[in-house]
């Protein structure tokens, strides 16, 4: 009779496969962070001189409503003087319902603004309700494409004499700039 001779047969250690599995999850990680950060954008901050506003950030929502509104019905008005060899008044633009110099609901519930034209160079809006949207001034030459907007917040205000830089400025009137950024969109205010 033979005797039984017992073996032993350990287990297959999982220890090794282990630590393989982590290196590759080690080279996978610093494979990604290298191209994540060469890849990257960097992170360009823009400002905006004292005497400016950023249109995206800088105003409330009314102004930016009549800042918009100003932008487009710039090229109406462009089209305006041509046909008529002159710049066309305010109650011109409010007749054909251009906004913001059409007096319907949403000119009232952004401020309100009593609009003029100055020395055939600019228009000045008024605000009845500074407190929701400031007043407006836009000036406009022959060849100008893009407008030249300014705001000034004060209550009490009366329409500028001198519509130079730096009149303006000294008066409290600050320039609305638009800057086209990614850095706009990715921004978060807590």
């Amino acid at each position: 009779m033979s005797t039984p001779t017992t073996q032993v047969v350990r287990p297959a250690g999982a220890g090794h496969e282990t630590l393989y599995v982590l290196l590759l999850c080690l080279i996978i990680l610093t494979v990604a962070g290298s191209v994540v950060a060469w890849r990257g954008e960097p992170q360009e901050v823009s400002s905006v001189n004292s005497h400016q506003l950023d249109a995206r950030r800088d105003l409330s929502a009314s102004e930016q409503g009549i800042y918009a509104d100003l932008r487009v019905t710039l090229d109406e008005i462009h089209l305006l003087r041509q046909e008529q060899q002159t710049l066309p008044t305010p109650a011109t633009l409010a007749d054909e319902g251009f906004a913001p110099f059409a007096q319907d609901a949403s000119a009232v519930s952004r401020g309100g603004h009593a609009w003029q034209l100055l020395d055939a160079k600019a228009y000045f809006g008024q605000s009845q309700t500074a407190r929701v949207a400031g007043s407006f001034l836009m000036r406009l030459t022959a060849e100008d494409d893009a407008p030249d907007i300014w705001l000034n917040r004060a209550t009490d205000l009366k329409a500028p004499a001198d519509l130079s830089n730096a009149a303006l400025e000294s008066a409290g009137w600050q320039q609305i700039v638009a800057q086209f950024d990614a850095g706009v969109t990715r921004q978060h205010r807590h």
